[in-house]
């Protein structure tokens, strides 16, 4: 149902350096490049993470209430990629741990203040 969730920065070889090698463990690699915008997935037919520079040249903002969801595969799998994400020299906005019975999330914000967290349900 997701095509691509766009998120923006104020230094793409930044935000691609960190985001490739955050979701590498999960498959992502470098789909496409153009510029001021790069797509990060597993493929151009599956749900694609879209890093751009504003094309209005202003300041990338993150909504308050905004948030990525990247399903980890297991517990430990949200316990290995949020530290990954701290080493990576994101901020911390919540360890792993259950949040509500049956979702299991560790919650970060990246580089430019986008937040995100990874997740396992069941």
């Amino acid at each position: 149902m997701i095509g691509y969730v766009t998120i923006g920065t104020t230094d793409m070889e930044k935000s691609k350096a960190f985001w490739l090698e955050l979701l590498e463990p999960l498959g992502a690699k470098l789909l496409m490049d153009i510029g001021r915008i790069a797509f990060v997935g597993e493929g151009m037919d599956k749900p694609i993470l879209a890093l751009c520079t504003p094309y209005d040249e202003n300041t990338p903002d993150h909504g308050n209430g905004n948030m990525l969801a990247f399903p980890a595969g297991s517990r430990e799998k949200v316990d290995e990629l949020h530290a990954r994400a701290m080493g990576l020299g994101a901020s911390d906005e919540g360890a792993p741990g259950e949040r509500m019975p049956g979702f299991y999330g560790g919650y970060f914000r990246d580089l430019d203040g986008n937040k995100a967290v990874f997740y396992q349900m069941g």
